[in-house]
């Protein structure tokens, strides 16, 4: 049980304590950006044979939906024999569950391409991949950014599963909190873990915006209309 009189934020501990809040910080956000990448980089070639061989979409989604069904406590205490405490175990866990997000947007995102402008494209004499990067990627990109920060924010939230096991983040201070009955650790846990999501979803935002910024102006055209 909690003290009575323990408040529930201990300002001064959080004082005393900058250079553990940032180095969990760094760890939250290094297995993120791990597991981001990974599965980002897994999921576009899942996604590549799945529109390549449209048989192989069934298996790869199916694939995909199982893993993501295993819970996350009974994976990450599943891998940690093998691969021991560490950076490769929750990087294995968040990128596996990654997949089940990233795959079927990635695939969605250039299948809603318009096949007229595609068709226009190989009219043109455009070769596979320049049609991909001048004219399929540039479309899909709203649809491709929604994925990601779905995904973002899913690797962000499971990487505080990690900290049950030891495995660095926020998760630690959620763990540590509970083992000591300190509410200030559970509380900068969960908060610095929402902090962190929206900061890094605004970050994809303005990203996706910077990056396409004929959206922006096809939206400004469309509101122009109707008003």
């Amino acid at each position: 049980m909690v003290a009575v009189d323990e408040p529930l934020v201990r300002w001064d501990w959080l004082g005393s304590h900058t250079d553990v809040l940032v180095e969990r910080t760094v760890e939250h956000t290094l297995l993120t950006l791990v597991a981001f990448g990974a599965g980002l980089v897994i999921a576009s070639i899942l996604a590549s044979i799945a529109r390549r061989w449209r048989w192989t979409n069934g298996p790869i989604t199916t694939a995909t939906t199982v893993l993501y069904t295993i819970p996350a406590v009974a994976l990450f205490a599943a891998l940690i024999p093998v691969f021991g405490i560490g950076y490769t175990v929750p990087a294995i866990a968040l990128t596996t569950y990654s997949l089940v997000v990233l795959t079927p947007f990635l695939v969605v995102a250039f299948d809603e391409v318009d096949r007229a402008t595609l068709d226009a494209a190989d009219a043109m004499g455009m070769t596979r991949a320049q049609r991909l990067f001048s004219v399929e990627l540039p479309l899909a990109l709203p649809a491709i950014f929604a994925g990601l920060r779905v995904t973002a924010v899913t690797i962000i939230g499971l990487v505080t599963v990690g900290g049950l096991f030891g495995l660095g983040g926020y998760g630690d201070f959620i763990d540590e909190g509970l083992t000591r009955d300190f509410p200030t650790l559970i509380v900068v846990g969960v908060v610095l873990s929402i902090a962190l999501a929206l900061i890094v979803d605004a970050l994809l935002v303005g990203l996706g915006a910077l990056i396409s910024p004929w959206q922006r102006s096809a939206r400004g055209a469309r509101r122009a209309e109707v008003a």
